[in-house]
């Protein structure tokens, strides 16, 4: 059997509605925790980018080259600014055009009467690409080499993410631990700091604060993919934590 090596990825967010702030992000972390839950990969970049067709084939051609896998969201509807299809094909050299496979979905789907120039829109994408297929809606997305283009609606986007697991190679799964508690971070960053030089090559420990409840406080989130490393850690920090005589938390 294989070792299973670390696989990346990278996010890229497509469309003007995210950067304007007219639309929140849900998909980076539904994305995120899915690969990293599902596949054993870590998303390592995520980049947020306008309808600019230019743009658009710039960061894909770096991500490809950067990272194991690329996931595009949004651009790849029946609007005239849904331009991702058309853009991936431009990054790659590749033909833009009707997928025949897509367009016999969507007519199937649609009817022929119902079928109009918005929707056929939503088959044209790179000839030779690989379809992520739509429960939700009947739109696929596709894969060309390591990109995988997804859609922009999050609901969408969640019923079709399984799909892509066959084409995706698992890598080492991260495992993770949190630690809630009521304090500052100043209270406690000498302790952590010297406990993550300690682990530093097998767990990575953030400190994120927060405000609840009217108090400040403070969520100590540990990752590895080594599971006893892991263990040993959350202890050792448990430990110092118990002798500041400061309460763990549960529940929140």
């Amino acid at each position: 059997m294989k070792k299973k090596k670390k696989v990346n990825a990278a996010i890229l967010i497509i469309g003007n509605e995210i950067l304007s702030g007219r639309t929140q992000d849900k998909n980076i972390s539904f994305i995120s925790n899915w690969l990293n839950l599902n596949c054993g990969i870590t998303v390592m970049e995520v980049r947020i980018i306008p309808d600019v067709e230019k743009t658009i084939v710039k960061n894909i051609r770096n991500l490809s080259k950067n990272f194991n896998y690329v996931f595009t969201t949004g651009g790849i509807g029946p609007t005239h600014d849904d331009i991702t299809a058309q853009s991936v094909a431009k990054a790659f050299k590749v033909k833009y055009g009707y997928h025949k496979e897509a367009y016999k979905i969507l007519e199937h789907y649609y009817g022929e009467k119902k079928f109009n120039d918005g929707r056929k829109k939503m088959a044209k994408m790179p000839v030779t690409a690989k379809l992520i297929y739509n429960p939700s809606s009947a739109a696929p997305g596709f894969i060309t080499k390591n990109v995988f283009s997804l859609p922009g609606v999050p609901s969408i986007l969640n019923s079709m993410i399984e799909n892509c697991k066959k084409y995706l190679i698992k890598g080492l799964k991260v495992h993770s631990k949190t630690i809630n508690l009521f304090t500052v971070e100043s209270n406690i960053s000498l302790q952590l700091a010297s406990i993550q030089k300690k682990y530093k090559k097998f767990v990575e420990i953030g400190s994120y604060p927060f405000f609840r409840l009217g108090k400040i406080g403070v969520s100590i989130v540990l990752r590895s993919e080594k599971k006893t490393k892991l263990q040993s850690c959350h202890k050792e920090i448990i430990k110092m934590l118990t002798k500041k005589k400061l309460q763990i938390l549960k529940g929140i």
